[in-house]
């Protein structure tokens, strides 16, 4: 009988411990590489968008808001979709470093592919070919000089 509780209490622990790795439901972007769901901010993995005030420049010289037409871009993709992220790390301060999918679209590198966040490199080479790829079509940012 003993056993068989302290089975139960392990397996609970354990359960715990995995759901805790992934967060699912309605995201709302906080910037252009942080999200909100399930309650919880969360960080992309991979990803280094702009500063939310950050601005850029376009090839006529009009000036935008970079960093705010990121959140945007990371607002559509993750709007009246279900996402599912899970947890590759956690940041110094305790945020959660995540992988997010909306159904297969891994929205880290669609973020890339855009043209509104970098590949972060000194996390991760994933996204790389995603960012040359933004970079060769003139995507996103890549249009304007990012001030």
């Amino acid at each position: 009988m003993i056993r068989f509780f302290v089975l139960m209490f392990a397996f609970g622990i354990f359960s715990a411990s995995v759901a805790a790795e992934e967060l699912t439901g309605r995201a709302r972007a906080i910037d252009g590489q942080a999200i909100k769901v399930a309650g919880v901010s969360v960080r992309l993995f991979g990803v280094d968008a702009p500063d939310l005030a950050q601005k850029c420049t376009t090839k006529k010289g009009k000036s935008q808001n970079c960093g705010d037409l990121a959140r945007q871009m990371l607002d559509s993709l993750t709007k009246n979709v279900k996402v599912k992220c899970t947890s590759v790390k956690k940041d110094a301060d305790g945020t959660p470093v995540v992988s997010c999918y909306a159904g297969p679209f891994d929205i880290n590198e669609q973020m890339v592919a855009s043209g509104w966040a970098n590949a972060m490199r000194g996390e991760s080479d994933k996204y790389v070919r995603a960012e040359n790829f933004a970079r060769a079509r003139s995507e996103g940012m890549w249009r304007n000089v990012v001030e």
